[in-house]
């Protein structure tokens, strides 16, 4: 199976994953014209499930190093394989109430907020988790994403005096799936041997392994999650399954490709955390905030009737979390 060998190689995945984690909600912006997101999210999670099983099968079981996918889930521990399982029933259960803000508030909005959130808390846990880096310069690091996170509060709620698109539930949304979502990765994270991906120890199981498990909570919860908020969503009117069979086969293919973007990001984080140390791959992964701004700004134009004044507030933003990311990426090396 593909293994990152230094850890150059897994800062480049993480930025790779920076990149998935951050544009995979433009699939669901681009569906929205037509497709509710209650019904865009099963496609989604069906991406995320294709993605991990192409990964096993062929990054996760070609070569000679590591234990091949197959194998490796045969002799994984029922203990391992519930901490993954229940990894996806917590990310899942975050990332339905994430993609509700989304659509109610846009991506410039619920990013910075649940994400920035998600990252500040998820590195402090997997920090705990598995100590590795330097705690000083990482926690640094952070403390610039949480100033970052204050900018971006302060610069929505400028935008909200002539903005009536800015919704406090669509924060408040946001700010329940970010806590939520930083518990998410320490559960797969521990269900894998993080200290040698070329001979794991017994029962615990490889990235490709373990994303496979993750994804198949994902996909298992969703019926439980999904079905309620399809018949109760968070704002409109009830939809239906029949709805989702309706649908044309051009806008399930947008959902899937989304859920196959996240996949990849999600994929490649995991592979990086052997080397890298699951706090900052997680970290860096959580990055996202700074590429999904910048599409919700410049691409979608969702601060277009700010006032002018709102642009400093943004550029402070993305500076502290440009230093911040920095911070991070230094302090594993």
């Amino acid at each position: 199976m593909f293994i990152v060998e230094n850890y150059s190689t897994a800062i480049v995945l993480c930025f790779v994953t920076m990149l998935c984690w951050g544009s995979w909600a433009n699939t669901q912006k681009l569906a929205s014209k037509t497709w509710r997101f209650e019904l865009f999210y099963w496609d989604y999670v069906i991406g995320i499930l294709l993605f991990s099983i192409i990964s096993a099968f062929t990054l996760g079981s070609m070569g000679t190093g590591g234990r091949g996918f197959t194998a490796d889930l045969a002799q994984a521990s029922s203990s391992n394989i519930e901490s993954a399982l229940l990894g996806g029933v917590i990310f899942n259960a975050a990332n339905i109430l994430f993609s509700a803000a989304i659509a109610i508030a846009g991506m410039a909005v619920a990013f910075p907020i649940a994400i920035g959130i998600a990252l500040v808390l998820g590195v402090l846990i997997n920090y705990y988790g598995s100590a590795q880096g330097n705690p000083v310069i990482l926690f640094a690091g952070v403390i610039m994403v949480c100033i970052a996170i204050v900018i971006n509060a302060l610069a929505y709620k400028k935008a909200s005096a002539n903005n009536k698109k800015v919704s406090s539930k669509g924060i408040l949304i946001s700010i329940a799936a970010g806590i939520l979502m930083s518990f998410f990765y320490r559960f797969i994270a521990a269900s894998m041997d993080l200290q040698n991906f070329v001979n794991p120890a017994a029962g615990k199981m490889t990235a490709y392994t373990a994303v496979f498990i993750f994804s198949v909570g994902i996909f298992i919860s969703n019926f439980v999650f999904n079905t309620i908020l399809i018949k109760k969503p968070i704002e409109g009117p009830p939809t239906s399954y029949a709805e989702y069979f309706k649908g044309k086969f051009s806008t399930h293919l947008v959902g899937i490709l989304g859920g196959l973007i996240w996949g990849l990001g999600n994929s490649l984080n995991l592979i990086a955390a052997g080397k890298a140390g699951p706090a900052i791959s997680y970290g860096l992964g959580q990055g996202a905030t700074l590429i999904a701004a910048l599409w919700g700004v410049f691409i979608w134009r969702e601060f277009k009737d700010s006032p002018k004044s709102t642009n400093r507030y943004l550029f402070f933003m993305f500076l502290f979390f440009v230093v911040g990311l920095g911070l991070i990426i230094k302090a594993g090396s």
